[in-house]
């Protein structure tokens, strides 16, 4: 018995842009190809706060004070 496979009635591409300058171009350009409706750039997803605390501890950005004095001292020499 032979089998039949239909085609999905929606399908997906995705497409890997180096220079984000060129985005509105080829959106237009993939917007001209026959069969194409809809075309979404996805947003980058939010950080967490925990995420952001864990790039910040990977990238250095980390003081640490001997007491909560100092770093009351440091934010007042700021002023």
């Amino acid at each position: 018995m032979a089998s039949v496979s239909t085609m999905p009635a929606e399908g997906q591409i995705l497409v890997n842009i180096e220079d984000m300058s060129l985005l509105k171009d080829i959106r237009k350009a993939i917007s001209m190809v026959k069969g194409v409706g809809k075309i979404t750039v996805p947003r980058s997803q939010k950080q967490s706060s925990y995420e952001r605390s864990i790039k910040d501890l990977e990238e250095g950005r980390v003081y640490k004070y001997n007491c909560l004095d100092d770093l009351i001292k440091e934010i007042d020499d700021e002023d």
